[in-house]
């Protein structure tokens, strides 16, 4: 099984023919793939993987994933109801709150959800609310890392209780006779350094003692994937960084006295790779001495090159030889709508295909209206039966209208 969607020329303008363009492609077996890599990293029995849904949260997707035994995060009550939609059980969502009001406190409880706090005056707003009440607590580790210092959330950043905190922290669970059932960690997204990963989840079994209740450790996702495919960075490695957590964890389990549930909490790493999104060129010109690649994929669709100058890999499905430096550009209004700098790609003409590829991870999921433009539709390709399936219809004008009072 390959490890990135790869389309041929004829499967990209088949698609594009009957689903229009632009168009989120995602493969099935990838998908399942990156999926039991993660299944499989801790030989602990009480580990269970989790996904965390704000990196897609398409329900076909989602169900798939649960399919594979991941239970699943929520950033919002939004995210709780289509997660209960894709069929997760209650008992199956956590609800990783940031900066939440009254009423989203009130929406998870209602619904059963567990709720883990990210603050001393959330989790005294929770007392207020539910004196008595049972829910897990972020911690801020005080180590962070990732690929852009917009997705660092260790150290830092606006996430978690410090570690200094916890002597108040204790004091408010007193006053409001509360029970930590749960702590949870979060690094940041697209990180490579296992050193610092395994040095953050020695550091939460630590903190870790000091709370009597508990029924599981969450110790967050955020493992990095090779966007660069000429030169790649280095995937973590799993197999190191589970045989170092699996030693942690045993000795962790023998000084608490009793088996905790263990979990990781990944979304980059379980949906990027498995997606290629494909656009249509549809104009090229020259300005200042540079040439510009005009395309049907603007900022709306895909906004991780604009919001964190990420690199995407291109594709380009025609049969020219002859490359040439481009910039790859997008259809809305701003001059910042750059899809690619200075790319070498093959000639590129209108009416060719172009393919972003791994883009299954913070693509749809960030994808809005601005410019009134419409969202593209996304399809589930599955190699073994040949089926290709609509999984998300395209906008429509009427969708940019409905909501609006005339």
């Amino acid at each position: 099984m390959q490890d990135k969607i790869e389309l041929d020329i004829n499967e990209a303008n088949d698609l594009v023919e009957r689903f229009g363009s632009p168009l989120y492609v995602y493969d099935e077996e990838i998908l399942r793939k990156r999926c039991r890599e993660i299944r499989e990293l801790l030989k602990y029995e009480g580990f269970i993987p989790n996904y965390s849904a704000k990196a897609n949260s398409n329900i076909e997707l989602l169900k798939i994933i649960r399919s594979e035994g991941f239970t699943v995060d929520a950033m919002s009550p939004g995210e709780i109801m289509t997660e209960l939609s894709a069929g997760f059980d209650k008992d199956e969502i956590l609800f990783v709150s940031n900066n939440i009001t009254y009423e989203e406190m009130d929406f998870a409880v209602k619904h059963g959800i567990r709720i883990s706090i990210d603050s001393l005056m959330q989790l005294r707003m929770f007392g207020e609310r539910h004196r008595g009440g049972s829910c897990a607590v972020r911690i801020n580790p005080g180590i962070g890392d990732g690929g852009n210092e917009k997705i660092i959330t260790g150290g830092h950043s606006k996430f978690g209780i410090t570690l200094e905190k916890l002597p108040e922290l204790h004091r408010i669970v007193r006053d409001y006779d509360l029970h930590i059932i749960g702590i949870n960690q979060h690094i940041g997204s697209l990180f490579y350094d296992t050193e610092k990963y395994v040095g953050a989840c020695r550091r939460m079994l630590d903190t870790a003692m000091e709370f009597p209740e508990l029924e599981f450790i969450d110790f967050g996702g955020g493992f990095g994937i090779p966007y660069r495919y000429r030169h790649p960075e280095e995937r973590p490695d799993l197999s190191e960084i589970g045989g170092l957590m699996d030693s942690l964890i045993a000795d962790f389990m023998r000084a608490y006295g009793r088996k905790l549930t263990v979990k990781v909490e990944p979304g980059r790493y379980i949906v990027a790779e498995c997606c290629q999104l494909l656009g249509t060129v549809t104009s090229t010109k020259i300005s200042y001495g540079e040439k510009y690649v005009g395309t049907d994929i603007g900022f709306n669709v895909l906004m991780r090159p604009v919001l964190y100058d990420a690199y995407h890999y291109i594709a380009v499905y025609n049969r020219e030889d002859k490359e040439e430096t481009v910039n790859i550009v997008g259809n809305i209004c701003e001059s910042g709508d750059i899809l690619a700098r200075n790319r070498s790609l093959p000639k590129l003409h209108v009416g060719d295909l172009i393919g972003i590829r791994d883009t299954g991870a913070y693509g749809y999921s960030m994808s809005s209206n601005y410019n009134s433009r419409l969202r593209p539709a996304e399809v589930l390709i599955n190699r073994s039966s040949g089926t290709v399936r609509l999984i998300r219809k395209r906008d429509t004008y009427e969708d940019l209208l409905k909501n609006m009072i005339f």
